[in-house]
């Protein structure tokens, strides 16, 4: 291209570079370079579903807005606090009892110590975590299916994903060990509650995926526990088991997704970037917000085994339902039902002309077979089996791979 545009070699190699970085290309070593299908900060919103008038909304990912805490006297408190102690420039950036029973609810659930930062919510938590650690065209290994946003937020960082399956345990470790020996960088777990499957790490998978982990100390890990707050069963961490290391938790599902906040801990190093690119951005998130949050944490307005109970029966009853029209679903934890499907538009289709509003497994897939997600947060009981039998009627069953 150099000799054809008559220009230096370097400049070339220079234009290939900014290209990569912008995500309008991506390199592939000696297989060379090719154009995105789409520029890297086009999200997945491209397959989302609009829901008609009349159609069951099944398919937002929401949490139930009836299970939520109300916020007026959460916040009325923490402003009536930030008059009494105005917080200004220089004071810290955590507010002091957020810090202390986060750093309590992490050491009960067996989080190695470390320093804590306050974030605009998950996403934004991890991907200061990615950029204090890679730079564009490393590889990041991440869950297929999994969560869109993340799996859209990594290439518009310049940075490759390499998918890596999962099941109802959580991730494959042999998927992890071949993406880590390929060279990937990071890999990115979600504990609990994952999205959209609802796979929980169980204590067996997480000590395979330590033994992976700790053949690769040099691999950065970042574990979102979203779920936290919405599901009873335990966290399994696999923190401590490389060099460099996160742990993420948001208040969105259980106390409300307009809240933007989580909170994240790891290693010195890690974090010490995090904190320190922080602040020469956004500075910090609001003390008022974090005093508000408090005010959510301590008031007892937010049953965790209520809210987390109320979940699972929603969610057990499709399954139980599905099973009995001898259709396979995934869902131990968390909002959301995956049913692979072998053709997910038709699926779909066919369920919005029944008047059910589901997910297109599209948004969360990259090389995973077909599948749907529904959303269960406020399906009622009479809802289920009419639910269950629309999609058994919609979903060819026709024996489909599972969704590893």
């Amino acid at each position: 291209m150099a000799v054809e545009l008559g220009v230096n070699p370097h400049t070339v190699a220079a234009a290939y570079r900014t290209l990569r970085e912008r995500g309008v290309i991506e390199t592939d070593g000696r297989r060379g370079s090719r154009v995105r299908p789409r520029p890297a900060t086009t999200g997945r919103d491209h397959v989302r579903l609009d829901v008609p008038e009349g159609a069951r909304d099944m398919a937002s990912g929401n949490p139930d807005p009836a299970l939520l805490p109300s916020l007026a006297g959460a916040f009325a408190a923490a402003a009536a606090q930030s008059d009494r102690e105005p917080v200004l420039y220089g004071d810290d950036p955590v507010e002091p009892e957020l810090a202390r029973i986060a750093r309590a609810g992490l050491d009960a659930d067996g989080v190695p110590h470390g320093p804590l930062a306050v974030a605009s919510g998950s996403l934004d938590a991890i991907e200061r975590v990615l950029t204090a650690h890679l730079r564009p065209g490393d590889t990041v290994a991440v869950e297929d299916p999994g969560w869109g946003s993340l799996l859209d937020l990594v290439p518009a960082l310049g940075l490759r994903t390499v998918a890596v399956g999962v099941d109802d345990e959580g991730p494959l470790p042999d998927d992890v060990r071949r993406a880590l020996r390929a060279g990937a960088r990071a890999l990115i777990v979600t504990d609990r509650a994952q999205n959209p499957t609802g796979a929980v790490v169980t204590a067996t998978r997480a000590r395979a995926l330590r033994t992976v982990l700790r053949e690769h100390p040099e691999v950065l890990l970042v574990e979102d526990d979203h779920g936290h707050g919405i599901v009873d069963l335990p966290l399994r961490p696999l923190a401590g088991t490389t060099r460099s290391w996160a742990l993420v938790r948001s208040v969105a599902k259980a106390y409300g997704p307009d809240l933007r906040l989580a909170v994240l801990t790891g290693d010195e190093i890690t974090m010490d970037r995090v904190r320190g690119r922080q602040r020469l951005g956004a500075g910090w998130v609001s003390r008022l917000l974090q005093r508000a949050v408090v005010r959510l944490w301590t008031d007892g307005g937010h049953d965790a085994e209520a809210v987390a109970a109320t979940y699972g029966e929603r969610r057990d009853g499709l399954l139980r339902a599905l099973a009995g029209h001898g259709v396979r679903a995934h869902g131990r934890s968390g909002l959301n039902v995956w049913i692979p499907v072998p053709d997910e538009t038709a699926a779909v289709s066919r369920l919005l002309h029944a008047g059910w509003a589901v997910a297109p497994g599209a948004r969360f897939r990259s090389t995973a077979p077909p599948g749907i997600r529904v959303t269960v947060s406020t399906l009622g009981a009479a809802e289920t089996a009419p639910l269950a039998a629309a999609i058994s009627a919609a979903a060819d069953r026709t024996p489909a791979r599972g969704y590893v």
